[in-house]
């Protein structure tokens, strides 16, 4: 991360530079065209046409480099058929005309017709009053002057540059050492969990990190509550089973006659056992799955279906909503139903009603029966684990004990109630709604 920052930096700084350095050295340069064209315009300001034809400046020159040989500040008046009137720094030499150069404009380039020296140029042709010739007057300057200061310019600019992609590279080796010393107590922190010193992050954080903190002490919450109910669930699957397999080994230690029976009864009972947390467990995986999404109308018919088959005499009646869509696996959706309509099936004269509303983000399903109902004080006792009000019909007494269970984990609920229409039980069912 700090290598491709730095890397970053770099190409920023260098793209930076390299357009500030454009910027600056045309900066420098319009400054020193100026000086000359302050000079040619002096000169055609200053020049006047002499008796025989020739050139005359009325007032001579201020700069002094024009008088001293091989000064670098050069100037020179030509026209056609007129001898060339060179300033005496120019010695023995002279200056190329261009000849593509026709307009009275000033041109300004740069020049290596002396060996030794390049030259900046600018010329302008004129005519000057009293003659009808176009003179091409030239002012010429040594570029090491001009060289010099850009090449100063560019060396601050490199040695500025670097030590500001310094500083920031450091700056970021520094900031990203800083921002990573929260993570690195964290580590800290589960290196101590891992050891069995800890069990929570308790030290101190920031408020950058306190989130990721809160969230991962509620993951490992989350975590020992879920081996916590792994436990107790091993633990009463022990329980449950423990009593039916005492009756077996009984049975078969005193050779009683109906040990056959015996054996098929608490193997029943401890099938219904295993199925029971079984349906759990599975109810406890499946915990939290957002994508999860089942349709009501179609696992209530095939609740249905597979009660009609084992209660033959009872009367499934079905309304409401047959889009309503909960946030809950289809297996857990039967099995929920299945439990509620076979109770309503078993248990009730012969009449269950199923009914599918919505209500706000929730899902109602409400399955009522004809039969006794129960009372109001064993409302909440029925859905203890093993309770059974009518013992007269097999069962366990685990359906709504897992009807309840499996609702919770979902964020769903399961309330009784009266009938107000068949004057039995009325089971009310609330799941989320799906999106």
């Amino acid at each position: 991360m700090i290598g491709i920052a730095a890397l970053w930096i770099g190409l920023l700084l260098l793209g930076g530079g390299i357009a500030l350095d454009r910027v600056l050295s045309d900066a420098v340069t319009r400054n020193f065209d100026d000086g000359m064209s302050y000079v040619l315009t002096a000169m055609i300001a200053s020049a006047e046409i002499g008796p025989d034809g020739e050139v005359l400046f009325n007032r001579p020159l201020a700069d002094q480099r024009f008088l001293e040989p091989n000064s670098g500040l050069y100037y020179q008046i030509s026209a056609p058929g007129r001898e060339d009137w060179r300033s005496r720094s120019l010695w023995d030499r002279a200056l190329k005309v261009d000849a593509g150069h026709r307009d009275r404009e000033y041109h300004v380039y740069d020049s290596k017709q002396f060996p030794d020296e390049d030259l900046r140029v600018m010329e302008r042709r004129v005519v000057l009053p009293g003659s009808n010739l176009r003179w091409m007057f030239m002012v010429a300057q040594a570029r090491s002057g001009l060289d010099a200061q850009i090449e100063t310019l560019r060396s601050t600019l490199v040695k500025s540059f670097a030590l500001l992609g310094a500083g920031l590279i450091m700056m970021v080796v520094l900031q990203t050492f800083i921002g990573l010393l929260p993570l690195r107590r964290v580590r800290l922190e589960i290196v101590a969990m891992r050891a069995g010193s800890k069990s929570r992050v308790d030290a101190p954080m920031p408020t950058e990190v306190r989130p990721m903190v809160e969230e991962l002490n509620a993951l490992l919450a989350h975590n020992e509550r879920q081996a916590e109910e792994a436990r107790t669930h091993a633990g009463n699957l022990a329980h449950a089973l423990k009593t039916p397999l005492t009756v077996i080994m009984n049975a078969a230690t005193a050779q009683a006659a109906d040990l056959a029976d015996t054996v098929i009864r608490e193997a029943t009972t401890m099938r219904r056992q295993v199925d029971h947390h079984l349906a759990r467990a599975r109810a406890v995986g499946r915990r939290g799955s957002a994508q999860s999404r089942a349709e009501v109308w179609a696992s209530l018919q095939a609740v249905e279906r597979a009660v009609a088959r084992l209660y033959p005499y009872v009367r499934i009646d079905m309304d409401g909503d047959k889009t309503a869509a909960v946030r809950v696996e289809r297996q857990d959706l039967d099995e929920l139903l299945g439990n509620l309509v076979e109770n309503a099936a078993k248990y009730g004269g012969g009449s269950v009603f199923a009914t599918v509303r919505r209500a706000g983000d929730m899902v109602d399903v409400l399955v009522e029966d004809d039969g006794r109902g129960i009372a109001e004080g064993d409302r909440e006792r029925i859905f203890d684990r093993g309770v059974r009000l009518d013992s007269g019909k097999p069962g366990t007494g685990l359906g709504l004990a897992i009807v309840r269970y499996v609702a919770e984990i979902y964020g769903g609920t399961v309330t009784l109630e009266e009938s107000e229409d068949l004057g039995g039980l009325l089971v009310r069912l609330s799941l989320p709604v799906a999106a």
